[in-house]
């Protein structure tokens, strides 16, 4: 008795010949990789040139003393970073950074997502209304400067008129530090609003329709359809208004130069960047002035890197 053995087939089984598609997919395609590296190559070489470099050399130049207007640098290793840590006036920039900037983008936010709340109605003249909302964003911050100074001017100033009209006594703005942190707080808030309106109005006029049509139909409060509805929908939009209102908050420095120039009493107004300008162009403290910039990169990374870590943490 004989048994059949079976015929050996030449061609790959059925698991084999669904291996070779994915082995060929799964090959660099080297001239997409040549031609990505060709597009973002101009970029790249720009961000080193301009932003990666003077990162890095400032870094370097905070190790060292040096007057700006000299070639000549000592190196100190960290001696203005200790020296800048144990000024007296160090407290006061730092208390002025964190409320202005606190402030800012606070102030900027809500009143932002107000007013994209209110112009994403179906209003009489809303287009123009948006435009005038938009429009101080796209001036100069020295501009917007200037024609404050004018409105809170304790003379003849918009405020002091408003406040005599109402029998309330004028603040001293520009005598008294925290009216005038108050001051330029209010006129950077002005400024900014335009810039969070039009990224939450878009948002707002991108959001699903449908989860509207439902929330509509149960017959949710308004207040609550907000909150359940429409901000869920706003957070991704709102964490990244958050960074960047935060960066640019955080490097403030025409508006504070034209309205207070940092004073009142020395430091008054003054920020970090602000510091910056200071010692490094008008006191010519190079190093010192580096070492400050220095510091304040690297509290920016780490609170850009937790906004991050936690916007992760609530889209799980």
């Amino acid at each position: 008795m004989t048994t059949a053995i079976p015929a050996v087939s030449a061609r790959p089984s059925a698991i084999e010949s669904e291996r070779l598609p994915k082995r060929r997919r799964n090959r660099v395609d080297w001239r997409q990789v040549g031609l990505a590296a060709l597009l973002i190559a101009p970029n790249l070489l720009l961000l080193i040139i301009f932003t990666y470099r003077p990162l890095v050399d400032n870094i370097r130049i905070s190790f060292f003393d040096w007057n700006i207007s000299s070639s000549d640098m000592t190196f100190v290793g960290l001696g203005n970073y200790r020296q800048w840590l144990s000024a007296p006036e160090t407290g006061t920039v730092v208390m002025n950074t964190l409320v202005f900037t606190v402030c800012a983008v606070v102030g900027s936010m809500i009143l932002g997502l107000a007013l994209a709340v209110l112009l994403d109605q179906k209003l009489h003249g809303r287009a123009a209304v948006r435009s005038i909302v938009f429009a101080p964003y796209v001036v100069s911050g020295a501009a917007i400067g200037v024609a404050f100074q004018f409105i809170f001017d304790p003379s003849y100033g918009l405020i002091q008129w408003f406040l005599n009209l109402v029998n309330v006594p004028v603040p001293s703005f520009y005598q008294k530090p925290g009216w005038a942190l108050f001051m330029i707080t209010v006129t950077y808030i002005w400024k900014n609003t335009g810039y969070v309106f039009v990224i939450y109005l878009a948002a707002l006029q991108g959001r699903r329709s449908d989860l509207d049509e439902a929330s509509e139909i149960d017959g949710t409060p308004a207040w609550r359809h907000f909150f359940r509805v429409v901000m869920p929908q706003m957070r991704p939009i709102t964490f990244f208004l958050l960074i960047t209102v935060l960066l640019s908050s955080m490097q403030v420095f025409d508006v504070i130069n034209v309205m207070t120039g940092g004073g009142p009493f020395g430091y008054g107004t003054s920020t970090m960047v602000f510091q910056v300008y200071q010692e490094t162009f008008v006191n010519s403290r190079a190093g010192y002035g580096a070492a400050v910039a220095t510091i304040m990169f690297f509290v920016v990374l780490l609170i850009t890197v937790l906004q991050l870590w936690l916007q992760k943490r609530l889209e799980k």
